[in-house]
């Protein structure tokens, strides 16, 4: 079986593994007042170049959801793409640690918001009888694979501002959005005007860790109680940040991002040059979207590599996402073999 169905599927990296076991050594403090949670948070201030609050937490549920529940009251509502992970995956978790926000979803091209459909949303909403616009939540990158530039999340942020709403980006993906431009973490967050991101690790090489970092100190006041409220406070939370800490050092999360982006490249040219295959969406990270014959699909299939079908089952769609750890061979296996099916 050769599986590109998502980056969740992958282990994680030996670099990780061994950290954990080095954590593991002799004692340490509990409830994240350890010298490796100290030394992640000094580590996303100097990746940020900011004064930031960091908060390891479990899950990109758990971040999304928290890093919410600071921005947005029980009556207001969240602004997102319809194809969000927080509105399509997240089983209503958003609205329950707000404790009953809504989310407005917006249909805009290739996954990603744009200004005048979030202004156009924003403009028709506000009155007594209706949710009270709180704050616009991005994905970076998006669900489609596509990437956020610094200008479009700066149009997004003086629209938001306009109408006092936060922004907060679900940054799963974050790494690979960043090494798809040449920007700093800190141009496409905070200086773009992004107050809060759930910065991922999981779908990077990572175990089983996230962190919400946190642009605006106003933000962290009730974090902390809010995650030991959600369950999300782990007691041996070295284990957790031993996880962060060796994705970020010697830039490991960078090259992870790199090769799986390098791998969606490879597989997204390769696809488009095959006769019925139709690329969905531009490739700019580590996801694949293709629209290809029902036999072709069914081919693939029976060959044994494993991908999600998308969308409605009629048109056609595939989602192939590339991992840290995807070999080549594979990539060139699956196109040797859809070229064959093709032709």
């Amino acid at each position: 079986m050769v599986s590109f169905t998502s980056d969740n599927a992958s282990g994680a990296a030996p670099e990780i593994l061994q950290a954990l076991a080095e954590a593991n050594s002799g004692a340490a403090m509990p409830y994240g007042q350890d010298a490796i949670t100290r030394r992640v948070e000094a580590r996303l201030a100097e990746i940020f170049e900011a004064t930031v609050a960091v908060f390891p937490v479990a899950t990109g549920t758990a971040a999304n959801s928290l890093a919410l529940s600071v921005m947005v009251p029980p009556y207001g509502a969240v602004y997102c793409h319809e194809t969000a992970h927080i509105h399509v995956d997240e089983c209503g978790a958003p609205e329950f640690y707000t404790g009953g926000a809504k989310l407005v979803p917006l249909s805009c091209a290739h996954g990603k918001i744009d200004a005048a459909a979030l202004g156009a949303a924003i403009e028709g909403a506000g009155n007594v009888h209706a949710v009270q616009p709180a704050a616009v939540s991005i994905t970076q990158a998006s669900e489609s694979g596509t990437v956020y530039t610094p200008a479009e999340i700066a149009a997004l942020a003086e629209v938001a501002r306009r109408h006092a709403l936060g922004l907060h980006m679900d940054g799963a993906r974050f790494a690979n959005a960043l090494v798809a431009g040449n920007h700093s973490p800190a141009e496409i967050t905070w200086k773009a005007g992004i107050d809060a991101l759930s910065f991922g690790a999981t779908k990077n090489g990572a175990l089983g860790a996230e962190a919400v970092v946190l642009f605006k100190p106003a933000l962290a006041e009730t974090f902390a109680y809010r995650r030991k409220r959600g369950g999300h406070l782990l007691s041996k939370m070295r284990f957790l940040s031993a996880q962060l800490d060796a994705y970020l050092r010697d830039d490991l999360w960078l090259r992870n991002a790199r090769h799986a982006n390098a791998m969606a490249a490879r597989l997204g040219a390769g696809l488009a040059t095959i006769a019925g295959v139709t690329l969905c969406h531009p490739v700019e990270a580590n996801e694949i979207f293709a629209r290809m014959p029902e036999t072709l699909i069914a081919g693939l299939l029976a060959q044994g590599f494993v991908f999600y079908r998308w969308g409605a089952e009629a048109r056609g769609e595939i989602r192939l996402v590339t991992s840290f750890d995807t070999d080549s061979k594979d990539v060139d296996a699956f196109l040797a073999a859809a070229s064959r099916l093709a032709g």
